[in-house]
C-alpha cells in the first residue's frame, strides 16, 4: 500500500492524516478559517512524527474559499515537490463520508452560498456548484472531507486545477464602474 499524507483546506478546517491502505496512522484538525496557514504546518509535523515519510501527497482541490484553498494546494504541492513525490488532486465534496444511496453534500461557501453536489450510489452526479441554500433540496451540511476517502478516492481522480467556483473579488481598475 501506499503511504499518503492527506490535506484538506476547503473548508472552516484544516485536516491532515497520514493513511496507509485502509489504516488511519494519523488524522486531526484545527477549527479556524482564516488560520490554515499556521494549522497546516503544526498539523503535518505532528503527523510526520507517526510515521515513516509519505510516498504521495493526496490534497483536496475544492471548492471552497480562494485564500483556504490555496493555502493547502500549495503547501501540498512544495511538500511533493521536495521530496519528488507524486500530488494528486480530489474533489473535496467527494470525500464527505455519507452512508446513504442518494444525497445532496453542501460546505459553508460563506456570503450566505453553499458549495454542493449531489451523488447517486457514492458518484457525483451533479456540481460541484456554487448557491444560495434555498435554491438547493435536501441538502447535508457541517460534515467535513474524511482523509481516508479522500486518499481512497486518488486511485480514481486527480483533479490538477483548484475548484474556484466563484468570479474573484478583486477587479482591475479599468474594469471598476
Amino acid at each position: 500500500m501506499t503511504l499518503s499524507l492527506a490535506i484538506d483546506t476547503s473548508t472552516s478546517r484544516t485536516i491532515v492524516g497520514i493513511i496507509d491502505g485502509d489504516s488511519v496512522l494519523f488524522e486531526n484538525f484545527h477549527e479556524g478559517a482564516t488560520d490554515h496557514g499556521r494549522a497546516l504546518s503544526q498539523l503535518v509535523a505532528q503527523a510526520l512524527k507517526v510515521s515513516a515519510p509519505p510516498q504521495q501527497v493526496v490534497v483536496g482541490m475544492g471548492p471552497g474559499p480562494f485564500t483556504g484553498l490555496r493555502v493547502g494546494i500549495s503547501f501540498a504541492h512544495t511538500f511533493g515537490f521536495a521530496r519528488n513525490i507524486p500530488v494528486i488532486g480530489i474533489c473535496s465534496l467527494d470525500a464527505i463520508d455519507i452512508k446513504e444511496d442518494e444525497y445532496t453534500v453542501a460546505i459553508d461557501a460563506r456570503r450566505k452560498e453553499i458549495y454542493w453536489a449531489r451523488y447517486r450510489d457514492g458518484a457525483r452526479v451533479e456540481g460541484p456548484s456554487v448557491s444560495k441554500p434555498a435554491e438547493v433540496d435536501g441538502f447535508i451540511i457541517d460534515q467535513y472531507p474524511d482523509m481516508k476517502k479522500l486518499v481512497s478516492l486518488s486511485a480514481t481522480q486527480n483533479v490538477t486545477e483548484p475548484m474556484y467556483l466563484r468570479r474573484p473579488d478583486a477587479v482591475p481598475t479599468a474594469e471598476r464602474t
